[in-house]
């Protein structure tokens, strides 16, 4: 893993970029100007091959904003058009860890239709809300607090979020569907595997998130963090 400029970057090649989103960091520009992981990758870019234009870097998929976890850009826009394609068709596997209260069974299946109203979801009927799945397994337990392995089938608005928080199991720190503690939410992007766009190649990546709450479980974190695998 390198490190440049703050970014912790996994892979590149010459047609992707795979980097860890730092919590609190949005992945596109929006309404409130803040400094950006496209626009400080492009940046990045620029400067490392002496681009004097604009840089291409395709944004393919997406994270919340205060979700951290590993994402991946397209430094050609077939890259990007066939990894689009591949999260459409559920060819990418995402895999995400997150720190959730109450009891939980060891491992399960949550499915609901969720319903975006506003910048929330919420679960709904048939009739209005998109089917929503992803499956879960308890790695690690502390008091009330569950460390807990999820595999999101679909990928739906605050999916995780809503569908914990709807059986009594709000994330921690989850400021939305959770408890208003102003603590940072324990949700992280901790896997991202796809077949390599142009290559062909299995591209399997893993981290760790590092410090706070994460710190609190006992497990084998080298099944859990900076592996990767062709």
């Amino acid at each position: 893993m390198l490190q440049v400029n703050n970014i912790n970057i996994l892979y590149e090649d010459n047609h992707l970029l795979v980097v860890i989103k730092e919590p609190n960091i949005l992945c596109q520009s929006d309404k409130t100007k803040d400094l950006d992981l496209l626009t400080m990758l492009k940046n990045y870019l620029k400067i490392k091959y002496n681009k004097k234009g604009n840089v291409y870097l395709g944004l393919v998929h997406r994270l919340d904003r205060p979700v951290g976890g590993i994402m991946a850009f397209a430094k050609t826009s077939k890259a990007a058009n066939r990894l689009s394609k591949m999260i459409q068709n559920h060819e990418v596997t995402k895999e995400y860890l997150c720190v959730c209260y109450g009891a939980l069974n060891n491992f399960g299946t949550m499915e609901d239709y969720l319903e975006k109203i506003g910048t929330k979801s919420i679960v709904s009927d048939k009739l209005h809300g998109k089917y929503s799945k992803l499956e879960y397994t308890l790695l690690s337990k502390k008091d009330n607090l569950n460390l807990v392995k999820v595999n999101l089938i679909t990928g739906r608005h605050h999916q995780i979020r809503v569908q914990f928080s709807k059986r009594g199991n709000p994330l921690y720190g989850d400021q939305l569907y959770g408890k208003q503690d102003k603590l940072p939410i324990a949700l992280f992007a901790y896997h991202l595997a796809f077949m390599h766009p142009v290559k062909h190649e299995l591209m399997n990546f893993y981290y760790y998130p590092k410090g706070g709450i994460w710190e609190n479980f006992n497990i084998e974190r080298e099944n859990y963090e900076g592996i990767y695998n062709k």
